[in-house]
Order: C-alpha cells, then sequence, then structure tokens
C-alpha cells in the first residue's frame, strides 16, 4: 500500500508576477554514509581532462526498486600517485537515506579517468549494464542480475582507443528493438600536444582550441554482445568538434532518436536521424549550433524537456563563465528560437561555469523546473581573475507556468547554500516519496546529496516502461500524461546532462489533479498504447503490448508496501 507522500512544493505566481517559491532542499549527504571523494587526477601539471571530470549515474543496478548512485573518478595523471589508487563507486540504497558501498563484490570499481556514463538494458535480460566514457580506453559493465558485473569491453568491442571521452548514450538508432551506444569525444590529446596557458602569471589549463577537435563514435549492436563501430557510415565521422554533454532525444516528433552534442567552444551538433540509423548534421539550420547573437558558447552540459507543455522537447544548455547558459524553444521541430532572457531561465548564471543540468518538476505543479550545477575549473581562478570563484553555491530556477523562469536559489533551504566546484549532477526520487531529490558530484571533494524536503499536497506519477518489441528499458520512447485537462510529455533517455545518467522512471507532477485522465506511451519502433483513468502517487509500469498495468513491490522504506 501507498505510503504517506511528502510533496514537492508549490511556485504561485503572485499579483505583480513574481515567483513565490516554497521548495525546500536539505543537504543530507553527512547521514548517507557516502564517503566517496571524488580527485581529478591531477598532478601540478595542468592536463585539460581534469577540469572536465566527471559524471554520475542514479539507476536500479539489483532492480529492488529503488535507486542506487554511481560515482566516476579520475586515475592520477603524469606526476601524480596515489596508492590504493582512487576508483569508481557503486553505492547501494538502502531506503531512509542510507547507502552502502558495494563496489567491490559488484565489480564496478574501475580506476581509470571517468568522464561520462549511462546505463541501460542492452542485452535485453532485464537489469542495466553500464558504460564508462573514459579518458582512454572505455569499460562496458554487464550486469549478470545477480548483484555483480562482468567486464566485457573486448568482447563487445567498445573500448573506444585511448580518446578523452565525455558524455555516452544508448539509444536505438535504428528501431529495431536492441541498443546501440554513442560516445561523444573532447579533443585530441597525447604529451606532445599538452599545453598550458599563463593569466597574469597565473598558470591555467589550456583552452580547448589548442587541441584538434575529434568525431565522436557510434556503435551499432549487432544482437549477439557484440557492437560494431558504424561513425563512418552513420554521418556521424563526418563532423569533428569538442563534444561534452549530450542527449539522445526525438526533437521532432517523428518517431526516432537524434543526438544533441554540447561542443565546447564550437557550434552545437544537432545529429537528425532519418530512422535508419543515418544522421545529418542541422545545428545551424536548427537555430541551436549558437546563441540569438550568433557566438558559440563554451557548453558543457545539455538536457531536454518541454518546459511549456505545447507537447515538443526544449534543450537547455549550460557554459563557461561571461556566457548565460541557454534554453532553445522548439518551434514545432522545425527550428529552435534562443529565449534564455526572455524567460529569465538564465538570472545569474553570466559570471559563472556552469555544468550538470535538468528540467525537473520539483514541486510536482506540472511545470518543469531547472537545476544547474556550478563551479569554476581552475583553483586558484580569483588570483587572475577577481570576479570569479572557484567554489560557488548551485541554482535552482521555478517555473511559473507562465513561459518564465525565476532564480529561487536563495530561498530553497541549506541544499542550496553549499559552496563546492560542481560537475555532474543526476535527479531521481531516492527516498520515493513522490518528490525529486538531488545528487550532485563535486570536483575534488565529496559528493553532495540533496533531499527533497518540499510541502504542497500537489499529487504526482512516475512511469517506468517495459519493452517486449522496443529495447527492454523503452529508450527513446515518449510518454504523455493527462490529467485535469494539461498534457506533458517526457522522453526515456540513457545519458543526459553533463555527462551523467538519471531519470528512466519518469516523473510527472500533477497540481491537484486527483486523477490522470491518460498515459500514451509512442514506443519506439513500434505502435502507440493508451492507458485511461489511472489514480494518482503512485509508479506504474506499462509492459508493451499488455493491458496490465503493475506498480512493483519494492524493499521496506519503498514507495510500494
Amino acid at each position: 500500500m501507498l505510503r504517506t507522500i511528502a510533496f514537492a512544493a508549490a511556485v504561485l505566481s503572485t499579483a505583480a508576477g513574481r515567483a513565490e517559491p516554497t521548495m525546500c532542499f536539505r543537504d543530507v549527504t553527512a547521514q548517507t554514509g557516502i564517503t566517496f571523494q571524488h580527485t581529478d587526477g591531477g598532478s601540478g601539471h595542468y592536463y585539460i581532462m581534469e577540469t572536465v571530470s566527471a559524471g554520475l549515474a542514479l539507476f536500479d543496478y539489483d532492480g529492488d526498486g529503488d535507486q542506487d548512485i554511481y560515482f566516476l573518478n579520475g586515475r592520477p595523471l603524469e606526476g601524480a600517485e596515489a596508492v590504493p589508487p582512487p576508483h569508481n563507486a557503486l553505492y547501494r540504497n538502502d531506503g531512509n537515506w542510507r547507502f552502502t558501498d558495494v563496489t567491490t563484490q559488484a565489480g564496478v570499481g574501475d580506476t581509470g579517468h571517468g568522464l561520462g556514463v549511462a546505463a541501460a538494458d542492452y542485452d535485453g535480460d532485464g537489469d542495466q549494464d553500464l558504460y564508462l566514457n573514459n579518458y582512454g580506453p572505455n569499460v562496458l559493465y554487464r550486469n549478470n542480475g545477480d548483484g555483480t558485473f562482468t567486464d566485457v569491453t573486448r568482447v563487445a568491442g567498445v573500448g573506444n582507443g585511448n580518446h578523452v571521452g565525455a558524455g555516452t548514450s544508448f539509444l536505438d538508432i535504428d528501431g529495431d528493438g536492441d541498443l546501440d551506444l554513442y560516445a561523444a569525444n573532447y579533443l585530441e590529446f597525447s604529451d606532445e600536444t599538452h599545453a598550458v596557458d599563463m593569466s597574469r602569471g597565473v598558470p591555467f589549463y589550456a583552452s580547448p582550441g589548442r587541441y584538434e577537435p575529434v568525431s565522436d563514435t557510434l556503435f551499432r549492436n549487432d544482437g549477439d554482445g557484440t557492437f560494431t563501430d558504424v561513425t563512418k557510415d552513420s554521418g556521424i565521422g563526418d563532423h569533428a568538434g569538442w563534444g561534452m554533454g549530450m542527449v539522445s532525444a526525438d526533437y521532432d516528433n517523428d518517431g526516432d532518436t537524434d543526438v544533441f552534442i554540447a561542443n565546447d567552444m564550437a557550434e552545437n551538433f544537432l545529429f537528425r536521424n532519418d530512422g535508419r540509423g543515418h544522421f545529418s548534421e542541422v545545428g545551424l539550420l536548427s537555430g541551436v549550433a549558437f546563441d540569438l547573437n550568433g557566438y558559440p558558447h563554451g557548453s558543457m552540459g545539455v538536457d531536454c524537456g518541454d518546459f511549456d507543455n505545447d507537447g515538443w522537447l526544449d534543450f537547455y544548455v549550460t557554459s563557461y563563465q561571461r556566457q548565460l547558459a541557454t534554453l532553445y524553444r522548439n518551434l514545432e521541430g522545425r527550428f529552435f528560437l534562443d529565449v534564455t532572457r526572455t524567460t529569465g531561465a538564465a538570472e545569474g548564471t553570466y559570471p559563472l561555469v556552469t555544468w550538470g543540468n535538468s528540467f525537473v518538476d520539483f514541486d510536482n505543479d506540472r511545470d518543469r523546473d531547472l537545476f544547474i550545477a556550478c563551479g569554476h575549473l581552475q583553483m586558484n581562478v580569483e588570483q587572475a581573475d577577481s570576479s570569479a570563484k572557484y567554489q560557488v553555491e548551485n541554482l535552482v530556477f521555478a517555473n511559473t507556468g507562465k513561459g518564465k523562469f525565476v532564480n529561487v536559489s536563495d530561498q530553497t533551504g541549506d541544499g542550496l547554500a553549499v559552496k563546492l566546484s560542481s560537475r555532474g549532477a543526476a535527479f531521481d526520487d531516492l527516498d520515493q516519496d513522490g518528490d525529486v531529490d538531488i545528487v550532485v558530484l563535486n570536483s575534488r571533494r565529496e559528493p553532495t546529496i540533496l533531499r527533497n524536503d518540499t510541502e504542497s499536497g500537489n499529487h504526482w506519477i512516475q512511469v517506468r516502461l517495459h519493452g517486449t518489441k522496443c529495447n527492454r528499458d523503452g529508450v527513446g520512447s515518449h510518454v504523455r500524461v493527462t490529467a485535469g485537462g494539461r498534457t506533458q510529455l517526457d522522453e526515456v533517455h540513457s545519458g543526459r546532462g553533463y555527462q551523467s545518467h538519471h531519470g528512466m522512471r519518469l516523473h510527472f507532477g500533477l497540481g491537484d489533479c486527483d486523477r490522470v485522465e491518460r498515459i500514451e506511451i509512442q514506443w519506439l519502433g513500434g505502435g502507440t498504447q493508451v492507458i485511461e483513468d489511472m489514480g494518482v502517487d503512485q509508479l506504474v509500469v506499462v509492459v508493451e503490448g499488455s493491458d496490465a498495468v503493475a506498480a512493483p513491490p519494492v524493499q521496506a522504506g519503498g514507495l510500494i508496501e
């Protein structure tokens, strides 16, 4: 039976048009039992890959119904030593905000230089696997279904050489029911090309423009546990860039999965899929390559979500200091318009370096808010630039429901008062109480775990897809939830934001609606399935092609008892 729900708070619009936030986030890191400490592998030589580490993943590795946490770490680079070497860490969610380090028994303590991560059931056996996009080589961990993983990188053929990795994503490029794999690559690096810049006598990490751009890598799933590199044949290999964050998403609602790549200091890429796994780069034609003034940004992370509930996925891209994080509104799949300034979606981001991000309805009011992880990449930046700070607070923007956002970061509890240098961020209902919580990976420090303590009485529903003809996780499928006459759109993603993974269990705030009139699933590569008249405040699992809708049991302390 359902437990009593503590809901996320409403954001009410006042007569003056300002938002009056009542969101509340509490820093509960100390009580979780999580002792992970990130390292970027630095040795004082200012290697550029130090600055971009790392992302994290929220996923259910053991199939018990709650979300576990996987943190990436950076191996020691030339000139640095560490005994024992740092490694990635997997923490099992035990409920009641307690987590147990199960890295060793699970076998996922990779000691490579972690950058990006994605999770999905690539082999269709009912459990979620992990792919790590490293500063080479990459790693594919196959989930054995018993709480352990096996490194199958060599057999699968997805090591991807010795690139400097970035974001990564599982996606079904051709709608054949199995998941392919996209690995974004940052730049061409070698000991011979390593460079250090100077600013006012202070050594600085070199601009990525000092290094050659490279194309990303696309692997096709052959359905037998192996992958084939189709980078050239797919059209992806025709375009070199400085890839950072990415998200795979059907932005034009044509039933296939496209790819958005946030490029550092260059135009962003938008790869439009023809439905057969061949891609055309349409970033410039679509209006997302540059900002409204035609300038490229030092783009970091990218996420998509329907912020204005018009049935089309919009993109939000974070960026470097003295650049606004950018909101691109989707105009029915034909073009995107930079609405950053008119919506207020970047107030306060100009002096900051911004990284992990997502559209999340934190207050369950049926409008998706924004979270942005912030922090400079240079520890001693203040010595060269008095306007910059290495450690800063992260940001929350409340969606007013009228096409506007308001920066409410200083009004949302002690969780947003934490000052560190953040990178990846991930979002899910960690305590299964009906609102979305936050995990942030901080460079060279402990993570930040934020519990959503907002209270509003708003309702919600969560949807988990179980594909049969479609891939098992339903990755790439569109879900539309209608309640109170308003329809919300979301999509199942694997890999998103800044080099991170979260949110395969879709969350919809419902406001004061006490019934869901309709749930419509457009299965990737398949048909449409409709479920009508559902109760609220529950997690439902929709099985492709079945009339049955299940709310699966989880461990004590979970949503269903």
